[in-house]
This record gives structure tokens, sequence and C-alpha cells, in this order.
């Protein structure tokens, strides 16, 4: 179990926005931040803040990323060549777990790297159980045989909550997924704005 999975929706509260899309969350019943002083009216923003806010908002999507991996993510974005933005939200985009959680899968980001460390996922064949396992394009993505009536993937399959991006090619009825790309900012669709811009700048100071 993800050691996020009781608070989750706290991140929520804290940035004042529905991070995920999700229907359940409090965002969408109290837009002010959690705890007894969370209704105080908010001071500006320092250059600093925002950009802390915007590296807890993309780390938190991503649901299980501790602040070490996240670091070793950036440092790699940042040594490959072309835009550094870009390169974070494609390293973060081919983790195996965000591919799972893409291909609707399962419901939420958390849900996926609890099914990938179950051992319910292979990837080109092979059974694979690190949610950090990082794909490539070309990649097959699949739900083991014997995992193929689980509830919870019936279940995130035939809802509308969401769609499967087109850098991922899905068939539901064989439960397979084709990474076909490594995505552009503007094809993930991130149910707020994410700013990598500033996470660079937080990181880079």
């Amino acid at each position: 179990m993800t050691k996020r999975i009781q608070a989750k929706h706290k991140l929520d509260r804290r940035m004042g926005q529905n991070i995920w899309g999700r229907p359940k969350s409090p965002v969408n019943r109290r837009e002010y931040g959690p705890g007894e002083h969370g209704q105080r009216r908010r001071t500006k923003t320092s250059d600093f803040g925002l950009q802390l806010k915007a590296k807890q908002k993309l780390k938190g999507y991503y649901g299980n990323i501790t602040e070490k991996q996240f670091r070793r993510i950036y440092d790699e974005a940042t040594r490959m060549r072309g835009d550094a933005n870009a390169n974070l939200i494609g390293l973060l985009e081919r983790r195996l777990d965000a591919v799972v959680y893409r291909a609707k899968f399962v419901p939420t980001v958390f849900a996926a790297r609890q099914l990938v460390g179950h051992g319910h996922v292979k990837v080109n064949g092979r059974r694979v159980n690190i949610p950090s396992f990082r794909c490539s394009v070309g990649d097959v993505i699949e739900i083991r045989d014997k995992s193929k009536d689980m509830a919870l993937i019936l279940e995130a399959i035939d809802s509308s909550e969401r769609d499967v991006p087109e850098y991922i090619d899905v068939d539901h009825k064989k439960m397979t997924a084709t990474y076909v790309r490594v995505p552009e900012l503007a094809e993930v669709p991130y149910p707020v704005m994410m700013e990598p811009n500033l996470v660079i700048e937080f990181y880079s100071r």
C-alpha cells in the first residue's frame, strides 16, 4: 500500500486544486486549505513559494515519488539534450505506474503503484513489479491473465472519468497498452496546470 494513501486528499486541500480531477476531492466542496487556519486570507506568495508549490504539486501528482527520486529525475532531465521542462515531464510519464494509470487499467495513480508492486503487470511479456520502471517507445504493457478479472481493473476500464491520451495505444479487450511516444507537456492530460519551468527554477537555485 502506498505511503500517501491516507493523505492524498490533503494535497488537494493544501494546493487548493483538484490535482487528480477526481469527483471525490474535498476541493470540490471546500476550496480553502485544511486545518483551523485554512480559511484565513492568503498573503501574496513569494517566488520561492510559487516554485515550491509547483514542485510539490507535480511530485505529489505522481503519488509515490520520494524527494530523493524526484531530485534524481530532475538531475537527469537537465543533463539530457533539449528542453529541461519537456525532459522532466517525459521522464515522469515513462514510469510504469504512470503508463498503467494513463491506460485506464486503474482508477488512481496510487492504485497503479499497488497493481505493479503486486506483480499484476507485464512489460514485453515479462512480469515487472517495480513502479518506477522506465518504459521505452514500443514497449507493450499488459495485465497478467490471472489478474484480468480484478474488479478494480474492470471498473476503471468502464469508467468515463478519464480518456486515454494519444501517446498510449490501448486495447482494453486484450488489456494491453503500447507506449507509442514520449509526450510533450501539452499532450499530458493533467486536470490542473503543471509548471515544470518553476520546478526547474526551484532546484537550480
